[in-house]
């Protein structure tokens, strides 16, 4: 059997930039998980003393605290500084600009949509920045429940497919007077999702790896297996299992923004062993 990786998958700049400065300072503490990979998240513990707080609460006066990559709520940021202790952001760029567009545009007047999870940390903390009304929705179905001003601006989580955005958009825009769109999906999510759809196709079997939790690697997987029926999303090499590779000519690989090299290779080398 033929194993075969995705032209881009894996780390985006974000999560790059995100353990560096989690490198950068050991013995540090991140204000929930800084990456959506529990298995990343432990080397950081075990190699940089890098340790996790999921609340506020956790947190002793004076502890230096990492803001993690999706972002936190304006107020959290806030309590946290009041709480002494050096502060290191390593919120992504890419979540930060949302953030200033809901602000700004709050600020000017507009109903606030985004394009998002209302429960993912992202969009908890973009929502957050908002002066005014503002509504985090999935679908059509959730814009027909709500009563929108005439001035809108939209916004997306970084993650999200751009044919759903588009949706969003086309809904929006011959119902109100003024639609101001933002696009706030990141390349490497374009870049990752077209890469993985085109080897879907080609493979009898796709494995997507990725942290369980993480939006992105969930939407690779929908992605993958839309085109290939065969397709799982695994954390760890441990979920392979070996009937999954029996009479499969090419197994396609691609991993989440959130995923590390070295998980992929160990799983590959597993793929390996089971010798189909």
């Amino acid at each position: 059997m033929e194993i075969v990786r995705a032209e881009k998958y894996g780390f985006c700049f974000g999560v790059k930039r995100a353990i560096k400065i989690a490198e950068e300072h050991p013995g540090s503490t991140t204000l929930g998980p800084l990456i959506h990979n529990n298995m990343e998240i432990g080397r950081l513990k075990e190699k940089f003393d890098v340790s996790l707080a999921h609340s506020l609460d956790e947190l002793k006066d004076g502890q230096a605290t990492v803001i993690r990559t999706h972002g936190i709520p304006k107020e959290d940021l806030k309590k946290l500084k009041n709480k002494g202790g050096k502060v290191i952001d390593a919120t992504c760029p890419f979540v930060t600009k949302p953030q200033q567009i809901v602000e700004q545009m709050s600020n000017e007047g507009y109903d606030i949509v985004i394009f998002g999870d209302a429960n993912h940390p992202e969009i908890k903390g973009v929502m957050s920045y908002a002066q005014g009304p503002v509504y985090a929705v999935l679908g059509i179905e959730d814009l027909e429940k709500i009563h929108l001003k005439e001035r809108v601006a939209l916004v997306a989580q970084t993650t999200r497919k751009i044919e759903e955005y588009h949706k969003i958009i086309s809904y929006l825009v011959p119902r109100h007077k003024e639609v101001r769109v933002f696009n706030t999906i990141c390349n490497a999510t374009f870049e990752n999702q077209d890469a993985a759809k085109e080897l879907a196709q080609k493979a009898d079997v796709m494995i997507v790896i990725g942290g369980k939790q993480s939006s992105n690697t969930k939407q690779l997987h929908s992605i993958c297996k839309r085109h290939c029926p065969d397709s799982y999303h695994i954390e760890s090499k441990e979920e392979l299992q070996r009937s999954w590779f029996e009479n499969k000519k090419v197994c396609g690989v691609t991993a989440g923004a959130s995923t590390p090299e070295w998980i992929i290779e160990e799983i590959i080398g597993k793929i390996r062993e089971f010798k189909v």
